[in-house]
């Protein structure tokens, strides 16, 4: 657990919760694109709880972004529950969605989505930006919103040397480490990422799943992941398979 300073504040999003809420929870969900006839993705139930460690995996195709941009509310299901923290995506409009991730949802994308030009640390501050939540939950974290940047920055193994620099002169495995610090920052209860390895050989996946799971047990932050590499399995509280690999 972390220490009594790490507390988030409490919000109107979170007061009426109840210890036993999960961090996600869905029921019956289908969802299909456009006039398709048959439904991409369907799901009878999954929880995910504070804290724990999920990893999602198929083959191409089988709808695993999909179930991401579900968890984040970017797509509402067809049918069926998805709720974050009690909160059924569906029940909320846009603008409430948009504030509702900002505020509890870190994305981790498999192409990073840095800003090049954007200095690293300024890149890491981000979403503080748009979240006032997770940027009071920085400031009493760390004192300020740059020094929490830097102490996930250092978390995953990014030395202070290059945290002036844009963005955009790193390596993918920088970059990497980069996206992770900026989805963490605020301490979001959901980490979401999208095949984050996939651009890795063994040693520097391995390596950095070490450091990403280390650093979402200090924020306790659920972790969900998806990929298409079972070697990943090791690293999980558990699994889900869709598709083929079912």
């Amino acid at each position: 657990m972390l220490p009594a300073q790490d507390a988030p504040p409490p919000d109107a999003g979170s007061a009426s919760q109840g210890l036993g809420t999960p961090v996600v929870e869905i029921a019956d969900l289908e969802f299909r694109y456009g006039t398709q006839d048959t439904p991409l993705l369907r799901l009878e139930r999954l929880e995910v709880a504070a804290a724990e460690r999920l990893l999602i995996v198929g083959p191409s195709g089988c709808g695993k972004s999909t179930l991401m941009s579900l968890l984040a509310g970017v797509l509402v299901a067809n049918r069926g529950r998805v709720a974050i923290l009690g909160t059924d995506w569906r029940a909320l409009s846009p603008s409430a969605r948009d504030r509702r991730r900002g505020d509890h949802v870190g994305y981790l994308f498999q192409q990073f989505n840095l800003l090049d030009w954007l200095p690293v640390l300024d890149n890491v501050c981000l979403p503080c930006r748009f979240s006032a939540r997770r940027a009071s939950r920085a400031t009493i974290r760390s004192g300020s919103i740059e020094r929490d940047a830097g102490h996930w920055l250092e978390a995953l193994g990014f030395g202070r040397a290059r945290w002036r620099q844009p963005a955009g002169t790193l390596s993918v495995g920088e970059q990497q480490r980069v996206a992770a610090a900026r989805a963490l920052i605020g301490t979001p209860e959901l980490l979401l990422a999208d095949e984050p390895t996939s651009a890795l050989d063994d040693a520097r996946r391995d390596e950095f799943m070490s450091l990403l799971l280390s650093a979402c047990e200090r924020a306790q932050s659920a972790l969900v992941l998806v990929s298409h590499d079972r070697e990943l399995e090791r690293h999980f509280d558990r699994g889900l398979a869709l598709g083929a690999d079912r």
